[in-house]
């Protein structure tokens, strides 16, 4: 598998709603993606109750920095099988309480399997969200920094 599977697996819980395990998990994230340092260093700072309304205030829909990557491409069609199918293509089964669209799942499809297949597929969505993350000042911005990074360039479609 890539090397980049710890970072995706380390971005999918900087970009989940802040709780305990974060918490517990940030000396160690800190020391395996290097690449989250500002976020990881940020968090470590800031009182758990105080990240977890900034996650909600900055990842609230009505903000435009929506985490569901069919948002992004496919305006809010959804094509939540796509994605399904991606899982199981992988053994994978999606059981989350989030939809199967939620970057942090993808994240994390990414990081057990090695296919970025998805993530490349949804990288303008990405480069897009990353950007109005970074314009409103967010310590995540940086996790959306360290996933652009680590992708590999997009491949030119040929036409047809």
């Amino acid at each position: 598998m890539p090397s980049d599977t710890v970072l995706y697996q380390a971005a999918a819980l900087c970009l989940t709603c802040p709780d305990d395990d974060l918490y517990a998990r940030l000396p160690l994230l800190r020391e395996a993606a290097p690449q989250l340092r500002a976020f990881t260093d940020h968090a470590a700072v800031t009182a758990p109750q105080d990240l977890a309304a900034h996650y909600e205030q900055v990842f609230d829909p009505e903000n435009g920095h929506a985490l569901y990557l069919s948002r992004w491409r496919d305006g809010g069609t959804r094509p939540l099988v796509r994605f399904e199918e991606q899982y199981r293509a992988h053994g994978l089964e999606f059981t989350g309480e989030e939809l199967p669209d939620f970057l942090p799942a993808v994240l994390e499809c990414a990081a057990r399997t090695g296919d970025t297949g998805l993530l490349i597929e949804y990288r303008d969505g990405l480069e897009e969200l990353r950007a109005r993350l970074t314009a409103v000042g967010t310590p995540y911005a940086a996790v959306l920094d360290a996933v652009c990074a680590a992708l590999p360039p997009a491949r030119p479609e040929v036409p047809r």
